[in-house]
């Protein structure tokens, strides 16, 4: 009889009637919980429309109101940026206050703080970047524009962003770095003064007139077109060299990478030109040999 019962196929339908009915109740229940919810989701939509347009609205207005104050413009960007953050965490917790009801700011905050901490240790590289972005945009002295050097990298800021910087490299390449790089690496900023001093080695043979050459060379640097003239030009003989007295020449140009490219070029022009017309001699590499025993010279007839 027991075996029967369990073969019974009137008791297998019923079972798989109930099994739908019950899924179908279930169904019913999520839709109709949808659509009592609907009203929130189009409150929450319209929440986060009207926080994208007040977070547009005060970055226009900010823009306007910073740019009278002549600020620095990475400080500018970064209040404006706070500010975008903080209009949209405010807009995004309001959100999720609109879908669920029941949720309170002090429990949304909450459970922000968690989320935070999990969030901060999965991903400490990007936080780290934030920061340090933060920090260059309050503190360091790098605007759009600059030039800068640093661990090999040599080229012009274009972006300071929160989390990484834009670097055209002289070359041309665009480079891509965190901010945490350059927050912890020594930053040359090239263009932080508008000028740069440049030196050369000029050298000069033994048998020539150094104190002449000194003057020549320094007439003939100060009357180049790309030497600032309200800076002195500085001749320093500084070493006996193997086949030439050497001296440092410097002198002020302007502060870009290819200004003081430019200017070396015109300066060691001008100045090999000035010392051939002077017939004074820049001396190719001397050596002398010299030998323990006399050589015996065979002459072959």
């Amino acid at each position: 009889m027991a075996d029967s019962n369990n073969s019974d196929p009137t008791a297998l339908i019923d079972s798989v009637d109930e099994v739908t009915l019950t899924l179908w109740q279930t169904v019913a229940e999520m839709w109709a919980s949808f659509i009592a919810h609907v009203p929130y989701i189009f409150g929450a939509v319209i929440v986060l429309c009207a926080t994208w347009l007040i977070s547009y609205l005060a970055s226009s207005l900010g823009n306007r109101v910073l740019g009278r104050w002549h600020k620095r413009e990475s400080l500018k960007e970064l209040i404006l940026r706070l500010l975008s953050i903080l209009i949209w965490v405010l807009g995004l917790l309001l959100t999720a206050i609109v879908v669920f009801p029941g949720l309170t700011p002090t429990k949304a905050l909450s459970g922000l703080g968690l989320v935070s901490i999990a969030v901060g240790l999965a991903f400490k590289d990007i936080f780290e970047n934030f920061f340090a972005g933060i920090l260059i945009l309050w503190r360091f002295p790098i605007e759009r524009g600059d030039f800068i050097e640093c661990e090999g990298i040599t080229g012009r800021v274009e972006k300071v962003l929160v989390r990484m910087s834009y670097i055209r490299k002289t070359s041309g390449e665009l480079v891509v770095v965190p901010n945490s790089f350059l927050f912890k690496n020594p930053v040359k900023i090239l263009t932080n003064f508008d000028k740069r001093r440049v030196t050369i080695t000029v050298g000069v043979a033994y048998s020539e007139n150094l104190s002449q050459a000194v003057e020549l060379i320094e007439n003939t640097v100060s009357n180049c077109d790309s030497v600032i003239s309200e800076e002195p030009v500085q001749i320093f003989p500084n070493e006996f060299g193997s086949s030439s007295m050497d001296m440092e020449v410097t002198w002020w140009t302007r502060s870009k990478p290819v200004d003081v490219r430019k200017s070396r070029a015109e300066v060691v022009i001008a100045v090999k030109a000035a010392l051939d017309e002077a017939g004074i001699e820049i001396p190719f590499p001397y050596r002398t040999m010299t030998f323990a025993e006399p050589l015996t010279v065979q002459q072959q007839s």
